[in-house]
């Protein structure tokens, strides 16, 4: 029987263990005593500090793991959150984030566990820095993962089965022209500012089409009113759920950059980095239809989209590991109104003990 109150407190106890990314290692560590004492799990922390959990099967003969993943990681401002329950949502206080995300869905998971009559073996992941690349991802040792299929807990909407994400180009701009004083000899500088202005001036970002997206993030350059700035550096993104489009639009961002440095004299160094390559499974595909009827038989009717936000389970799946993302239920997550529906999170743990009894038939 699922116990709400003890769902609660998990996740009220959890939100309070600051762990912005990059200082996940107190809660990653708090999970794995956690794993173990309360899920009988065996816990192993990687190279990189993403804990892996093994939880052996209940009362269920299949000997094949299903996957589940979430992160630790959680945006700025995480630090002093005091989480309350108003009504039948969990909250902040207003002055920082909840951590729903992904804590949420941690909560949900535990409570699923440790109240479901059955399930198979299962392999969890939590990892580090989903909020900042998904470095914990990249860097995870998949060599501790057997599962072949699983989940991924970290969307919001719990109507929504993600089937496709995008190819994702990190931009790195770095633009260096000459310093002069700017009152006195000016015709002796050269403005990296000016070089990267005439390049963002012929970019075309925002929406490209309707696969396509393109960014300029962030402009830092000039130490000084009265000087010629000689360095500026720029970060962009370009996203595609078609992989070739991608790199198309991300190699014309960099010629442009590299062109408009060199028409005054200055010099681009433009570093392209593909953070996770599209991905795309089969709307009927069986990970896909357990999802559907997983929903459906809590009453959710379910949509199936693709995105250009960015999942984790881009990673998973490129791994060979087919991962379907599962909602959440967490509301205006990276805010300080982020908040998640108790009644939501009942749900949640419904539709895992669907797909724990679904893996565990004869």
């Amino acid at each position: 029987m699922i116990q709400i109150e003890r769902m609660v407190r998990n996740l009220c106890e959890m939100v309070q263990i600051p762990s912005e990314s990059g200082e996940e290692q107190e809660f990653i560590k708090y999970l794995a005593r956690k794993f173990a004492d309360d899920l009988g799990a065996k816990c192993y922390i990687d190279d990189y500090g993403n804990l892996i959990a093994k939880i052996p099967a209940r009362s269920c003969s299949s000997m094949s793991p299903l996957f589940f993943a979430m992160h630790a990681d959680t945006v700025k401002p995480g630090k002093g959150i005091q989480p309350k329950v108003v009504n039948d949502f969990v909250c902040s206080s207003g002055d920082t984030i909840l951590g729903a995300d992904c804590k949420a869905g941690i909560a949900e998971f535990i409570e699923a566990v440790k109240s479901a009559d059955r399930y198979p073996p299962l392999e969890v992941v939590i990892t580090r820095e989903e909020e900042i690349g998904f470095g914990g991802a990249k860097h995870l040792d998949f060599n501790q993962i057997t599962a072949k299929q699983g989940f991924l807990l970290d969307m919001d909407a719990l109507d929504a089965i993600v089937v496709g994400g995008p190819s994702h180009m990190l931009i790195d701009i770095e633009i260096t022209g000459k310093a002069a004083h700017a009152g006195m000899e000016p015709e002796k500088g050269i403005s990296a500012i000016k070089a990267a202005a005439n390049a963002i001036a012929i970019i075309k970002d925002g929406r490209i089409d309707a696969e396509t997206t393109s960014n300029i993030g962030i402009i830092q350059g000039g130490l000084i009113r009265n000087g010629v700035p000689e360095r500026v550096t720029i970060k962009a993104e370009a996203r595609s759920l078609n992989h070739e489009k991608c790199l198309a639009v991300s190699q014309i961002i960099k010629d442009a950059f590299e062109v408009c440095a060199r028409a005054i004299g200055a010099k681009a160094e433009v570093v392209l980095n593909l953070a996770y390559k599209a991905t795309r499974i089969p709307e009927d595909s069986p990970m896909v239809k357990i999802a559907r009827e997983a929903l459906e038989s809590v009453g959710i009717h379910p949509r199936t989209i693709v995105i250009t936000g960015g999942l984790e389970s881009a990673i998973y799946n490129e791994k060979g590991i087919q991962t379907v993302p599962l909602g959440n239920g967490v509301k205006d997550e990276h805010s300080t109104s982020e908040r998640v529906a108790i009644s939501d999170m009942q749900t949640v743990v419904r539709v895992l003990h669907y797909v724990f009894n679904h893996f565990c038939k004869s």
